[in-house]
C-alpha cells in the first residue's frame, strides 16, 4: 500500500483509527487524531498528490474544477428550474480535497445559525455526539483552535494555528461601490477589515485560506508538517 506522502503502510499493520478522504476534514481530523501519539491513525485518499501547480496557485482553481486530474466532476440530475440542464458540481479527488481545487473563501457559519440549533435541538444533538454544547461561543473555540489568522488575535479570532487566513490580494472598485450601496440602501453594515465576526449580517471582501499568495489546502496546512509523526 502506499501512505500519504509516499510513505510505505505494510498490508498487515494495524490502525486504531482509518480516515477515509484526505478532504477538507479528513485532514484536520487525521492531525487531531494522531497528535498523542497513543493511537495508530490511516489516513486513505482516492485521489493523487497534490503536485499539480495549478493547484498551489489561487487562480488556478479555473483549472482544477472539472479536471479529472483533481476532480470528481460529478454533474447534478437535470434540474426542472434549469429547464433540464444539469450543471457540474466539482468535488476534489486528490490530497485535500475541496480545499485543493475551490475558490479558497474563508466563510464560518452564521452565530443565530448556531445559537437556534443550540436552542431547538441542543439536547438532541449533544445525546447523538456527545458534544457538551452547540451555542456560538461553543463552536467558536473549534474554529479559533485551529486559525492562523493574519491581522492578529481579537475577541472572535486567534493566531498560532495551522489554518492561515489572509486577506485577499484582488480589488476591484466595484466591489467597494456594492458595499457601500449594501450600506446605504439596506442599512447592512460595511466590514472593512474582518470579515467572520460574531456580528452578523454584514458586507465586505471575503478572506481567503492562503499564505503568502499561495493556496493553502488542509492537506498542507494539517497533515504535510507531521508525515513525519511515527503513528
Amino acid at each position: 500500500a502506499r501512505g500519504v506522502g509516499g510513505v510505505a503502510v505494510r498490508d498487515e499493520q494495524v490502525h486504531d483509527f482509518v480516515v477515509v478522504g484526505a478532504g477538507s476534514a479528513g485532514c484536520v481530523l487525521a492531525n487531531r487524531l494522531s497528535s498523542q501519539g497513543s493511537s495508530r491513525v490511516a489516513l486513505v485518499e482516492a485521489g493523487g498528490n497534490d503536485d499539480y501547480l495549478p493547484i498551489h496557485v489561487p487562480i488556478g482553481y479555473l483549472h482544477t474544477m472539472m479536471n479529472p486530474r483533481t476532480c470528481w466532476c460529478f454533474n447534478t440530475s437535470p434540474q426542472k428550474g434549469l429547464n433540464g440542464r444539469s450543471i457540474g458540481y466539482p468535488r476534489g479527488r486528490v490530497l485535500g480535497g475541496c480545499s485543493s481545487i475551490n475558490g479558497m473563501i474563508y466563510m464560518r457559519g452564521q452565530p443565530a445559525d448556531f445559537e437556534l440549533w443550540h436552542k431547538t435541538a441542543g439536547s438532541a444533538i449533544n445525546q447523538t455526539t456527545g458534544v457538551k454544547e452547540w451555542s456560538w461561543e461553543d463552536v467558536l473555540a473549534f474554529y479559533n483552535m485551529s486559525l492562523d489568522y493574519s491581522y492578529g488575535e481579537d475577541e472572535d479570532y486567534r493566531t498560532g494555528g495551522e489554518w492561515r487566513v489572509e486577506a485577499q490580494r484582488l480589488q476591484w472598485d466595484i466591489l467597494d461601490v456594492w458595499r457601500d450601496a449594501a450600506a446605504q440602501v439596506h442599512d447592512i453594515p460595511k466590514r472593512t477589515r474582518h470579515f467572520n465576526t460574531s456580528a452578523t449580517p454584514g458586507s465586505g471582501l471575503f478572506e481567503v485560506n492562503q499564505r503568502g499568495g499561495w493556496r493553502l489546502s488542509s492537506y498542507r496546512a494539517f497533515v504535510k508538517p507531521v508525515e513525519d509523526r511515527p503513528n
